[in-house]
């Protein structure tokens, strides 16, 4: 399973979201830190979720990197996260 399929799956059942777009940067990053020449290091992830529902930007990242700790540590570098309550 490709770590990208691995967040849609957490962040699907973590938020249950009304959007959600992961989307692989990592060519964007070529010979930056972090980055693998096998890809999926830098990600933008796009979501809109009722779970986000009173909270400010920074818990929803925070919320996002909690669910995402696994695959933080193992091979992602960098998010870019654009979270917003549905």
């Amino acid at each position: 399973m490709t770590y990208r399929s691995r967040m849609i799956d957490k962040l699907t059942t973590a938020f249950a979201p009304t959007f959600l777009e992961v989307i692989d940067e990592s060519e964007d990053h070529h010979g930056h830190g972090g980055h693998h020449a096998e890809g999926e290091t830098h990600f933008l992830i796009r979501i809109a979720a009722p779970a986000f529902a009173g909270t400010s930007r920074l818990q929803r990242h925070r919320m996002i990197n909690e669910v995402l700790r696994q695959e933080l540590a193992e091979r992602v570098h960098a998010l870019s996260i654009e979270a917003d309550p549905s």
